[in-house]
């Protein structure tokens, strides 16, 4: 995973995590709901610690096939979106910057949307149960929580240049 020096907006781990990690993990569920282990195992896995429900309803079915779609596409607009600010602006990184941050803001809601519902989606005993929740669960939440922290991070520069964000001289040249 070579982590490039023309994308200043976008360095080291962050790079790594929203160019490469989180694309493909964002990917990873839609294949499991299409194909392998399928819609059945996905939508069981949902809930820890449930019993399987069976053979699924045709409308649950496709509601897990078009959530896999949502998976697909979420992760692919982050891959070559991010790809393409990548290649298309290599020289200038306020540029970068802007289109990654409203890029990031989409996202960062996204995530705190998909965290309140997979949050309220639980049964209230397992909500503070985390050591009962499985992989998805923890996915869905926790993994879902620390790239919402690590968008938070890239907005306040930490361990990066900033160009852009936090920066005062962008809001003069709006006004001129």
């Amino acid at each position: 995973m070579p982590v490039t020096t023309d994308f200043p907006a976008l360095p080291g781990l962050y790079q790594a995590l929203f160019l490469y990690f989180e694309p493909l993990s964002t990917i990873s569920p839609a294949f499991l709901a299409w194909f392998f282990p399928g819609p059945e195992w996905f939508h069981n896995q949902l809930i820890p610690l449930s019993a399987p429900s069976g053979p699924l309803e045709a409308r649950t079915t496709m509601a897990i096939w078009q959530l896999g779609n949502c998976y697909m596409l979420l992760g692919l607009i982050s891959s070559l979106v991010f790809r393409a600010i990548r290649d298309t602006l290599p020289n200038n990184p306020e540029a970068q910057e802007r289109i990654l941050g409203a890029s990031m803001t989409a996202l960062a809601l996204a995530d705190v949307t998909h965290i309140m519902a997979s949050w309220i989606g639980l049964p209230e005993h397992l909500r503070y149960s985390f050591g009962s929740w499985n992989s998805m669960t923890h996915g869905n939440i926790t993994f879902t929580a620390f790239l919402f922290g690590m968008r938070l991070a890239w907005f306040a520069g930490i361990g990066r240049t900033t160009y852009y964000y936090g920066k005062s001289s962008h809001k003069n040249q709006k006004s001129a």
